[in-house]
């Protein structure tokens, strides 16, 4: 096992610095079961790496994500770790919940609901810790309000103040992937951190335009997740996911083609897309969705892998969007 990172260890990073956060999603099922032995590898390959920062959510394996994190963290001193959660879906027992739901297996049987009323918010908050086995978290986000935006901002929101100025939420904000909602939220909502998911990466740089920008003249904390876009930026020839789905022609074309300029300066695609968020001045933390010991250990040595600038230049203009 390599030495544990000091960039890691720390949640607010040093000016230059980028974060480095497990996220909770891969070691709970998504795109394929995940036994608990195994999960319980991931968290400590990631542990003895230095990782001490996790995000989590009940809408990862219903539940499954919160439960197998707080077992890993029980007996580790509170202070030496960051946990971020979120609100907007009540899990509820079930026995003929289908396996898969939203890509994720060998869940507990489990169904969702959404619900961004404050009374929601609240219920959703308790159950989590209760699966964490924590008093309080260290961020709470309100996740994909797309289709709620009224009730995540009027109701889902204040409740979060609330939690906040009660000591059980350090910090308040949105996890997302559409941008527009996010810009939405930046403008109304006293929010001091964002999570968005598959829009700032190589091929999809949307929140570059006004959403970045914003987000840095505000102060806000922005960590970035869902680098790969899925699959297709970590290996395009083997993983043509993109966006939870099968990756259309023009985006495969478009990864590959970056694939072989990588390649032709001796850098692995994966690199250079797990480093790119880092280059923007609003981001202050990178969201690894890896999902067994072997892809935590892989994109650790890929955020040490220097890119030269030449091969920056010409990938600038390569994104799609």
């Amino acid at each position: 096992m390599r030495e544990a990172r000091d960039r890691c260890a720390v949640t607010t990073p040093p000016p230059g610095d980028t974060a480095v956060v497990l996220g909770g999603a891969g070691f709970a099922g998504l795109y394929r079961p995940v036994r608990e032995a195994a999960a319980r590898e991931v968290l400590d390959t990631a542990w003895q790496n230095g990782i001490r920062a996790f995000d989590t959510a009940p809408h990862y394996g219903a539940g499954l994500s919160e439960e197998r994190l707080g077992r890993f963290l029980r007996d580790r001193n509170r202070g030496d770790f960051t946990i971020s959660t979120k609100v907007g879906r009540l899990l509820y027992d079930d026995p003929d919940a289908p396996d898969g739901v939203d890509c994720f297996y060998g869940a507990p049987k489990r169904s969702r609901r959404r619900d961004y009323s404050a009374t929601g918010v609240r219920r959703s908050l308790e159950e989590s810790l209760h699966r964490l086995g924590l008093d309080r978290v260290d961020t709470l986000l309100i996740h994909d309000p797309e289709a709620h935006m009224r009730a995540a901002l009027d109701e889902a929101m204040p409740e979060l103040e609330r939690l906040r100025a009660q000591g059980v939420a350090a910090g308040i904000g949105l996890g997302v992937n559409d941008v527009g909602a996010a810009l939405r939220f930046v403008r109304e909502a006293p929010i001091a951190h964002l999570l968005i998911a598959g829009r700032y990466t190589l091929l999809d740089r949307r929140a570059e335009h006004e959403l970045l920008p914003e987000c840095a003249r505000r102060g806000i904390r922005v960590l970035v997740a869902g680098v790969f876009n899925s699959g297709v930026l970590a290996d395009p020839v083997h993983r043509t996911t993109f966006d939870y789905r099968t990756a259309e022609p023009a985006v495969l074309a478009r990864a590959r083609s970056m694939q072989r300029i990588c390649a032709d300066h001796g850098v692995p695609l994966r690199a250079v897309a797990l480093r790119f968020p880092a280059r923007h001045p609003a981001v202050a933390g990178v969201v690894l969705g890896a999902g067994t010991p072997e892809e935590v250990e892989d994109s650790l040595a890929m955020l040490d892998i220097a890119v030269p600038e030449e091969l920056w230049r010409e990938l600038t203009e390569r994104a799609l969007w």
